[in-house]
């Protein structure tokens, strides 16, 4: 079995998570991945191969959203969902990696549940919306309802990667935009609406675990500033990747390196 790889879901108070759990180590490593087209079910091996840097050392989980958003959801609501997700597994003491909104919750569980987190990454995230996130969340917003999700898989690329990246693996357009579109669309546009609810940055001074914040220069959605912002306030480490946007945890080949030096600190 490829590092003891499962999947599977978790009742919570309100509807499930779905999650994938692989690794040989003992110490409890969360991701929590940011706003896709598709979840985490079915994605086990993929998220294995991309984490398996710390395979050795962690036992990982990769939790997915609500499978149940209502209308109105924030951060807020997300974390509380993802924190109870963690005592549900037993985790405390975690290190966790946020990746934009998945960072955006992490910051919510950090402040409201110091002891589920011991290390904390933060990746190409914000704190509060500003202007350009908010023009391009509602772009993906607008595109969804009218039920272009081709459209949103061309934006997202043209956004979020790198001109080289794109053209790498242009070949691939035709085949990501007929699986672009999710399962359930409605829980989609309320998943991308909640993108614009952050609301930590002045109470990120409450965060008590150790932090890391990966960003990226060129970062067309969050914007560079969202992740300076959050390093200087929490007074840690940040290394902003030049030339790369907001995929830079995909495209940065050290990405995953420079957590894991990170989280091997004493």
């Amino acid at each position: 079995m490829l590092w003891k790889l499962k999947e599977a879901s978790l009742e919570i108070c309100r509807g499930k998570i779905d999650y994938a759990v692989f690794g040989k180590g003992s110490r409890p490593l969360v991701v929590i991945p940011g706003l896709t087209l598709r979840g985490v079910k079915g994605a086990g091996i993929g998220l294995a191969l991309m984490y398996r840097r710390f395979c050795k050392d962690y036992r990982i989980y990769v939790l997915d959203k609500n499978s149940q958003i209502d209308e109105g959801c924030t951060v807020k609501d997300l974390a509380r969902d993802t924190a109870e997700a963690m005592a549900a597994l037993g985790i405390k003491n975690a290190a966790v990696i946020g990746i934009s909104l998945g960072g955006m919750i992490a910051q919510e569980i950090a402040i409201e549940h110091p002891e589920l987190v011991e290390r904390l990454v933060l990746g190409v995230t914000c704190s509060r919306v500003n202007g350009t996130m908010s023009s391009v969340i509602n772009k993906w917003i607008s595109l969804a309802e009218s039920g272009d999700f081709g459209g949103i898989v061309r934006d997202m690329l043209d956004v979020m990667y790198s001109r080289k990246y794109v053209r790498r693996y242009k070949w691939l357009m035709p085949v990501l935009i007929r699986l672009s579109k999710p399962k359930d669309e409605a829980r989609f546009i309320r998943l991308a609406k909640a993108c614009l609810t952050p609301s930590s940055y002045d109470i990120l001074g409450r965060i008590t675990a150790k932090a890391l914040v990966l960003g990226g220069e060129e970062d067309k959605i969050v914007t560079p500033g969202g992740s300076l912002e959050i390093a200087e306030k929490l007074s840690c480490d940040v290394h902003m990747y030049e030339g790369l946007g907001h995929s830079a945890y995909e495209e940065a080949r050290d990405f995953n390196k420079r957590i894991f030096d990170f989280l091997s600190k004493p």
